[in-house]
């Protein structure tokens, strides 16, 4: 059975190869298809919250962000980094 999600890999100019979670919009890159594929799985359970721990204010201050300027609920970018038009 299927569940109809896509997985993009692209093969690109210097060989190496970038996968792409047409669901999600999240992408990775790797030396080869097998690795971006690993890195894509890891950055969609980022993504998702179903791995990693959670951002403090005190994270975010280390980082140089103002815990203020960054809202508390997820939510979508503003503008996809990625543009699968392309």
């Amino acid at each position: 059975m299927s569940t109809g999600r896509e997985i993009r890999l692209v093969e690109e100019d210097d060989g190496r190869w970038s996968a792409i979670d047409e669901e999600t919009g999240v992408a990775s890159h790797g030396d080869s298809r097998e690795e971006a594929l690993e890195m894509l799985d890891e950055a969609v359970a980022l993504h998702k919250g179903e791995a990693g721990d959670p951002m403090t204010d005190e994270n975010l201050r280390e980082l140089g962000i103002d815990p203020d300027s960054v809202p508390d609920e997820p939510r979508e970018p503003d503008a996809p980094w990625f543009d699968s038009e392309e």
